[in-house]
């Protein structure tokens, strides 16, 4: 199937199996802000959505996307649909997730969880690589791909089928501008984040302005050079915060998309 403009449609799957008897309830859009986001809330049928990259033989990387929102909404074009038309581009398949909101961060991460474990589940049938499979996360989602990547080992929701034996631990991961990585009170990484030298190979995109959130992006990156994990930041003067792809020209910040294709060719996981 095909939608406008000849472009494959992506693959739709939902996270969960739906209780018997129990219907679906539509998510919602919240109102404009004219600022061409679209926000979407109220997700309780959590879903991935797989946009393959075309006319390729060779199993590809492929990353999992987690967009942000404070946990009360998705900026599922933003930080979702747009980040995968760019890493298809890059030749990798791209799978953006529809996690549980609002309000909800302990079922978003079992959502995560659960994503991966069916990516690697899927993977031959989606023409993936079992082993360069990675994340990327923005604000909340940072902090959902961060949480991910280092509480891998917890189960977070009991066994339902065979995906469920896939591990779920990242081959790499992706934070641009993460949220909520430090306990304000007591100037420390919240327990959620159980850094260890198995963390896989970390890239990071931050701005000093982003001043809520800046001080546990550092702290953050500090933890994962202690435990011996390879670790990439970016620390820009400007730039704010929720830019996904569109950081303005006058920002350095702007150029993180090409320092990330880098490091992923760097890293082995695309081809230079």
């Amino acid at each position: 199937m095909v939608v406008n403009g000849g472009e494959p449609s992506p693959i739709q799957m939902a996270l969960w199996p739906l209780a018997e008897g129990a219907k679906a309830v539509p998510e919602r859009a919240l109102p404009s802000r004219g600022d061409n986001v679209l926000r979407i809330t109220d997700i309780t049928e959590p879903s991935l959505a797989v946009y393959k990259v075309n006319k390729k033989t060779l199993p590809t990387p492929a990353v999992l996307i987690l967009p942000g929102g404070a946990y009360a909404y998705l900026a599922i074009n933003k930080e979702g649909t747009e980040i995968a038309a760019w890493l298809n581009s890059l030749n990798i398949t791209a799978i953006v997730v529809k996690y549980s909101v609002p309000d909800n961060r302990e079922d978003a991460f079992c959502d995560a969880q659960r994503a991966m474990r069916l990516i690697r589940y899927h993977a031959r049938e989606w023409n993936i690589d079992p082993q360069r499979i990675g994340v990327i996360g923005f604000s909340a989602g940072g902090h959902l791909s961060a949480r991910l990547s280092t509480d891998f080992n917890s189960r977070s929701y009991p066994h339902l089928d065979s995906a469920d034996q896939e591990g779920c631990r990242p081959d790499f991961s992706i934070l641009i501008y993460p949220a909520y990585l430090m306990n304000a009170d007591i100037k420390k990484l919240v327990d959620e984040l159980p850094v260890t030298p198995h963390t896989p190979p970390t890239f990071i995109v931050q701005t000093k302005d982003d001043t809520s959130f800046v001080s546990g992006t550092i702290a953050y990156n500090q933890a994962l050079k202690q435990s011996g994990v390879s670790s990439t930041f970016h620390l820009f003067p400007e730039g704010g915060h929720g830019y996904g792809l569109r950081a303005s020209d006058k920002y350095a910040v702007s150029n993180w998309p090409t320092l990330c294709e880098t490091w992923l060719k760097e890293n082995e996981i695309i081809s230079r």
